[in-house]
């Protein structure tokens, strides 16, 4: 099937600038309360927890969702923003991120009705932390290689294999993760995996964390050692999650945060160089920015698809394969500029900092969310070149 390949022209709405504007207050407040720095990308987040509890009493988390679960039932657009500013500043996201921008809405559609009122009330308070369990050992980004199994047991089943790249799994309460449920068919190789809702406190799960070279440890390796889950963390259909996770991967792909994360050192870069920049250093903080501005047009158009409820899964891959390049790309065109900045210039040290930390950062880019490789299968399918 060829997917129609389209990004409309949205134009953000006066209330989403409304809304910028109380974002933008509110973090200046945390970051003079001394909450979190913006100029620190490398920092543990100490603070997290009742960071994400505040952003939730503003009511910024669950914010397209139903009344009913606690959400806040505004547009995409408005998340868009949210999301934006938040990733700008810096801001200590990780406690909720996952958990409102894919896990809850995967909960609204296939959890059974007691789990979404006990669960989504609490994402929506900032309350709970989230993990996705989809890569494994030998297949990456390939979801239909998975090989973690789940056998049927009396009342549930039992969890057998492992996960790994799972971010922030060592203080996550919950994970939604792809297991095996019965072999593939020579006629779909996608046949025979099922979604469910992990509660991290199980016993029979370790999580073992694994070290970046910068110093943090951000992503995990999971293993599952007969883990018992219940038949009501079953999340839709049994054997056909491919269906579930194809959508649920346009909301992972397509937010500002695919090019927003080291975003911090063009900033930096544009404070050193000063109001009056020589003509190199104009010139490509210029193309930066306009690359930035292009990126950014896109995934609002597909902010405006989601909205639509749409399911832009191709548009989706393209925003996150574009920008993990540009993001992971950028620090090295930042530290070539930098060579001309005057090294008595008030942030140099700064500057020199935030690349180091950026560029030792980078490589994890092309993993999380899909490799280039992975993504790129998808859009050539999409567009019928394959």
């Amino acid at each position: 099937m060829t997917a129609a390949l389209r990004f409309d022209p949205i134009r953000l709405p006066p209330e989403c600038e409304k809304l910028r504007k109380e974002v933008r207050a509110f973090l200046a407040e945390e970051i003079g309360a001394g909450t979190f720095d913006p100029h620190k990308p490398n920092r543990e987040d100490a603070d997290a927890r009742e960071f994400s509890r505040r952003v939730g009493e503003r009511g910024w988390l669950g914010m397209t969702w139903p009344k009913k679960y606690g959400g806040h039932e505004r547009s995409f657009l408005e998340r868009y923003v949210v999301t934006e500013e938040m990733r700008v500043a810096n801001a200590p996201t990780r406690r909720f991120f996952v958990a409102d921008r894919q896990s809850g809405p995967v909960l609204l559609k296939y959890a059974p009705e007691h789990i979404k009122m006990d669960i989504l009330p609490r994402i929506c308070r900032g309350e709970v932390c989230f993990a996705i369990g989809m890569s494994e050992p030998n297949s990456g980004s390939d979801l239909f290689a998975a090989k973690t199994k789940a056998t049927k047991t009396d009342g549930g089943w039992l969890i057998n294999g492992t996960k790994i790249w799972t971010s922030s799994a060592h203080i996550a309460d919950y994970m939604i993760a792809i297991f095996r449920t019965s072999p593939p068919t020579k006629e779909n190789r996608r046949h025979g995996l099922t979604q469910f809702l992990v509660d991290m406190k199980t016993p029979g799960i370790k999580v073992n964390p694994i070290g970046q070279i910068t110093g943090q440890f951000e992503f995990n390796e999971v293993v599952f050692t007969d883990a018992f889950m219940p038949d009501d963390h079953v999340l839709g259909e049994i054997d056909g999650a491919w269906k579930q996770a194809t959508s649920e991967l346009a909301y992972e792909r397509s937010g500002p945060e695919r090019f927003l994360e080291t975003y911090y050192v063009l900033t930096e870069l544009v404070r050193a160089v000063g109001s009056k920049p020589d003509t190199r250093s104009a010139e490509g903080i210029g193309r930066l920015v306009a690359q930035l501005h292009t990126m950014r047009r896109m995934s609002v158009s597909v902010a405006g698809m989601l909205q639509a409820g749409k399911e832009p899964v191709v548009e989706a891959s393209i925003v996150k394969d574009i920008g993990t390049v540009w993001e992971q790309q950028l620090p090295h065109r930042v530290r070539d500029l930098a060579a001309f900045v005057d090294p008595d210039a008030s942030n140099h040290e700064t500057l020199e900092k935030q690349l180091s930390f950026a560029i030792k950062t980078a490589p994890k880019l092309t993993i999380q969310g899909g490799t280039t490789e992975v993504l790129r299968g998808i859009i050539a399918r999409g567009l019928g070149l394959r």
